[in-house]
């Protein structure tokens, strides 16, 4: 039996969690913090979450997990089998994480939690986002999907990271850089609402973020 370490409240365990309903596959939740206490750090190196427990051992890294569950359970497919067309989809996924939701993230501090971050911070991000973001919308077709005609790995991720990164802008920045660009995400997040996957991942989001509510509360 597959076991997801991790929280709803995390992007990248949501990420995995559409792979897994998107696949049919059975699995556990086993609600996991970030720590750098040696018993998690057996599990994830870094600390991090998500982790996933598989009947090998562990894994760490969400697009790593990702890969290893396209690759054990096949089908559906996740990737294309075109090389090109894959290495066009993994461009996207990069540009996706490591230049858009790793960038935005030096803000969710203060777009999310109360905090405040430096005007250095601010300008820093600002700039950068603006930067790959344009590259981003030369990259991605919305054709309906985000590589095309075809949903792919690509979706999963755009449609977790998408929303965060306009609501992070026009929380700090008072505008929503992704819809400044001519990116109408809202549009292509009701388009992935309708996937089953999305559907069951979002309610227990709420479910998990309502018992938080419910226990600080006491």
């Amino acid at each position: 039996m597959l076991k997801l370490y991790g929280f709803p409240i995390s992007n990248y365990y949501n990420k995995v969690k559409v792979v897994l309903y998107e696949k049919g596959l059975s699995f556990e939740e086993s609600e996991s913090i970030p720590s750098q206490e040696e018993p998690l750090l057996q599990c994830s190196p870094l600390g991090k979450v998500p982790y996933l427990q598989t009947e090998h051992g562990y894994l760490a890294e969400s697009q790593v997990i990702c890969d290893y569950l396209d690759a054990a359970h096949p089908s559906p497919a996740l990737f294309s089998a075109d090389p090109w067309r894959q290495a066009k989809e993994r461009e996207l996924l990069t540009m996706l994480e490591l230049h858009l939701e790793l960038v935005v993230r030096e803000v969710y501090t203060q777009a999310f939690f109360g905090g405040t971050v430096s005007e250095g911070t601010r300008s820093r991000t600002e700039k950068l986002l603006r930067r790959n973001i344009a590259a981003f919308k030369r990259l991605a077709k919305f054709a309906p999907y985000v590589a095309g005609d075809t949903f792919t790995m690509v979706d999963i991720a755009a449609a977790i990271h998408l929303p965060i990164l306009g609501m992070a802008t026009q929380a700090v920045y008072g505008e929503d850089f992704l819809q400044a660009a001519g990116i109408d995400w809202k549009a292509y997040a009701k388009l992935m609402a309708e996937r089953e996957s999305f559907q069951r991942m979002r309610a227990e989001q709420k479910a998990y973020q309502q018992a938080q509510k419910e226990k600080a509360a006491k």
